[in-house]
């Protein structure tokens, strides 16, 4: 059975650096058994990969380009704490805020970017509880936003 690490490399994909935190917060925190990651953005390299309401100056397939781009930020933040992607025990939640236009209601299809992304490495252990919402704006102008919680390998209940 491959890894999630492997499954990554299969896909032509890398975790990226931790993002810098845009204010007074961390990019992830341990508490109770689980790691919760800040809301992260599609970014590369520090840049946004789109900027714009989705369903406007963002498509929905980008704005789920977006989505995926900015879970393997929220990847990359959880896995910084508990030893790399191949600790991640099971994804638990999966938050996807969505900048749209006021008549744009596709936000769950925007948010399965994140979801499928998790699924493709994870298999069962991505399967996970979600959130998808509507905003009118989020930092930077970007189309999404990605919160994260994890179960680091190893934890029984």
């Amino acid at each position: 059975m491959s890894t999630p690490s492997a499954r990554l490399a299969q896909l032509g994909l890398s975790l990226p650096p931790v993002a810098t935190p845009l204010a007074a917060y961390v990019p992830a925190i341990v508490s109770s058994g689980h790691v919760y990651t800040s809301g992260q953005l599609p970014s590369v390299a520090g840049e946004l990969t789109y900027v714009g309401k989705v369903g406007a100056e963002v498509t929905p397939e980008q704005g789920a380009e977006a989505a995926r781009t900015a879970m393997l930020n929220a990847l990359a933040a959880a896995a910084s704490l508990v030893g790399g992607l191949d600790q991640i025990g099971r994804i638990v939640k999966v938050t996807v805020f969505v900048a749209s236009a006021p008549t744009f209601t596709g936000q769950p299809a925007v948010a399965n970017g994140a979801s499928e992304l998790v699924a493709e490495l994870f298999g069962d252990a991505g399967r996970h509880v979600r959130s998808a919402v509507g905003v009118s704006v989020l930092p930077l102008d970007a189309p999404v936003e990605v919160e994260l919680t994890i179960e680091p390998a190893g934890v029984a209940w």
